[in-house]
């Protein structure tokens, strides 16, 4: 494109780039990529800035697609890049602007190059590509030189030993872009893989000494969110030149510059939309995801995750084990700072996941943490049911979990989510303490919604004509929040069907309901109707209502009078459940909240009537203390264990990598091409 154009439509006319694209072989020491990497534009960070400069730049990469094979001009960029590098460490020492400059100009081109190759071509094209040596006529094959590894160690080099100033911050974005680029090849497979170029050249050879180290550097650039150097801070003073920028360079290679191109009209404005604080804190944390969720390789396993898994305290001066390879250490409170300040973004939350659940040194230090509140309330503003005063951690877990477990039902519907949610509510019932009177009436109400949900359904299998439309329309209107319904009392709707259903479940439970099933199914088989929601909901129901029953039952065996918010919003439904003493399913664990309703309720008759909150709460307490321990049958204390499935990979992977394609910084790829996971309708 020539010195006055300006427009991103004429990149592909670009005489550059077409030499670079075309059929003629560049040496490494020819003048021109001088020329070739003297240009400067705004860097595209938003998806409609970089679309537009993919789509500028398509014919460009895919002619080199086609003519690298015979020109060598890619590796000649790369070794170009390569050899630049060199000195990459003391040019920054010296402030040399120029040469940094372009030594990232070269980087970006590589890095736009790369990830239209990899979407384009097969991994053994690619390396095709990359391996490339020239050739005398009548001479044989010898061993070249592989390029991409040589490019991946420099990469890590680059992002280790390089030293962040404002000069470098911009290159070193760039070289941690171009191995999400690299790892890629991912994104263009609806299959998890097992063995790639990524194995390859990751998990072995040249690039494995580098493990620890860049693992650690990736950490600490989390940790700092060190921000960019503000515009103009590193570079060379701009002239104003009509059309676009030109930088003025005492070097005399001016004439062979790329104009400065606006980038959809808006030139080096800032971008509509709003920025990332700290690009490289978010780059770097997104490619440590990638890394330690690859798979293992099929001889050795993946060493990030090992790396991931091992790090210590800065702090702790015993040795590493000589079993643990790619060990570090790390300031432990320096990253529960940054994990506690970041947890606004999906990808901080899966790193606060993935070192608690793999690393114990990480684990061990949180959980002696005496303020373990910064890590979760920062992150509740979205609930707005109530406004919550003087309520403690515990209690507003319990609220968050409880609201997470109600929205999956009625929305998500992830049996994972649901289980691990309702596990961690058990683990935590046995100690719990001074619930808040919100926190209790929760639990409560989230259980009773279930208990008359439950009703209902039994009322549609067994009675698949009875058309209870009281019943029906108090459930169609359940709202999302969980709050209770005044319109549904537990009068007698909810005590005729009980009694009925109930006493049949008792004396022929599973094989009546398998036989009620089956003939609902067998009446609407003949039209092709599937079996309705409702029944589907059945087991899912009683499971959670059994679970809730559990958790209930075991704060109050173990801490009851600790708790007498929960006793008293379970007095407020007793009514209700009293209907499920009799249920063969619930019988065993209603026996304790049962004796505790009667108990209770004995003693609040005998206060009188009308009573105040503040009267029956002290009754309940000094019922608490009356009650004596060894009437309340014991259960074996809820405990349970998170496991992750036998290949997590399956989940984790598309994961990241829709968190890498939402929220990386200068990287862009269509929607159409990609395959790892479905793309959102919008």
């Amino acid at each position: 494109m020539g010195s006055n154009s300006s427009r991103i439509g004429d990149l592909p006319k670009n005489e550059y780039l077409k030499k670079l694209s075309g059929t003629e072989s560049v040496s490494e020491n020819d003048p021109f990529w001088n020329q070739l990497l003297s240009f400067s534009f705004p860097a595209p960070t938003s998806s409609t800035e970089l679309k537009l400069l993919e789509e500028a730049t398509i014919s460009v990469c895919r002619s080199l697609v086609i003519n690298n094979p015979r020109t060598g001009n890619l590796g000649a960029l790369i070794k170009v890049f390569l050899s630049r590098t060199k000195e990459l460490k003391l040019s920054a020492e010296c402030q040399n602007h120029i040469f940094i400059w372009q030594t990232h100009n070269a980087l970006f081109i590589i890095c736009c190059l790369l990830k239209v190759f990899i979407c384009e071509m097969s991994e053994e094209e690619l390396q095709l590509h990359f391996t490339y040596e020239e050739k005398s006529p009548g001479s044989y094959s010898s061993d070249s030189e592989d390029l991409l590894e040589e490019l991946l160690c420099c990469l890590m080099q680059l992002i280790t030993d390089i030293p962040l100033l404002d000069i470098t911050y911009e290159i070193s974005v760039e070289a941690v872009s171009t191995m999400v680029v690299f790892l890629s090849c991912q994104l263009f497979h609806k299959e998890v893989l097992r063995q790639s170029i990524s194995h390859k050249y990751l998990m072995r050879g040249r690039c494995l000494p580098y493990t620890s180290k860049l693992v650690k550097t990736l950490l600490y650039n989390f940790i700092r969110q060190e921000k960019p150097p503000p515009p103009g801070a590193h570079v060379l003073s701009q002239q104003s030149d009509g059309g676009g920028l030109l930088y003025g360079l005492a070097s005399g290679v001016a004439t062979g510059l790329w104009t400065v191109f606006t980038l959809g009209g808006v030139g080096s404005k800032a971008a509509a939309t709003p920025e990332l604080s700290s690009p490289l804190a978010n780059q770097s944390l997104l490619l440590l995801l990638v890394l330690a969720n690859l798979t293992d390789a099929a001889d050795a396993p993946n060493p990030y995750r090992q790396a991931i898994m091992s790090f210590k305290n800065t702090q702790d001066s015993s040795p590493f084990p000589s079993s643990i390879p790619h060990a570090f250490q790390i300031n432990f409170n320096s990253l529960y700072t940054a994990l506690c300040e970041q947890q606004t973004s999906d990808q901080a939350t899966l790193l606060l996941y993935t070192l608690l659940h793999q690393n114990s040194n990480v684990r061990t230090y949180m959980l002696a943490r005496t303020d373990m509140e910064n890590l979760i309330l920062k992150n509740i503003t979205w609930y707005s049911e109530r406004v919550l005063t003087e309520i403690s951690l515990g209690s507003l877990l319990i609220l968050v979990v409880i609201r997470t477990i109600q929205y999956n039902m009625t929305r998500t519907r992830d049996k994972y989510l649901h289980t691990n949610c309702l596990a961690a509510l058990a683990n935590m019932s046995a100690q719990f303490r001074s619930l808040h009177q919100y926190a209790a009436q929760r639990i409560i109400s989230y259980t009773c919604r279930h208990l008359r949900r439950y009703v209902y359904v039994l009322d549609k299998l067994y009675f698949p004509h009875s058309h209870c439309s009281t019943l029906q329309h108090c459930f169609s209107t359940l709202s999302d929040n969980g709050e209770e319904l005044l319109s549904l009392t537990c009068s007698h709707i909810l005590r005729s069907y009980a009694s009925s259903l109930f006493s049949l479940l008792s004396k022929k439970h599973n094989k009546v309901l398998e036989q009620a099933t089956q003939s609902l199914r067998g009446s609407l088989s003949s039209n092709d109707v599937p079996l309705p929601d409702y029944a589907q909901d059945l087991n899912v129901i009683e499971e959670v209502i059994r679970m809730m029953l559990e958790i209930i039952n075991s704060c109050l065996t173990n801490s009851l009078h600790h708790n007498p918010n929960l006793v008293y919003a379970l007095l407020y439904k007793r009514d209700l459940f009293e209907q499920f003493r009799t249920h063969p399913s619930f019988q065993d664990i209603m026996q304790n909240i049962d004796l505790v309703i009667t108990f209770f309720s004995s003693r609040l008759l005998q206060a009188g009537a009308e009573l105040s909150v503040e009267r029956v709460l002290e009754i309940i307490k000094q019922g608490a203390v009356a009650l004596p321990k060894d009437r309340l049958k014991k259960f074996p204390e809820l405990k349970f264990k998170y496991v992750e499935e036998e290949q997590p990979e399956e989940f984790f992977i598309p994961y990241v990598w829709s968190l890498v394609y939402n929220s990386a910084v200068g990287l862009y790829w269509k929607p159409q091409d990609i395959q790892l996971f479905t793309m959102d309708s919008d």
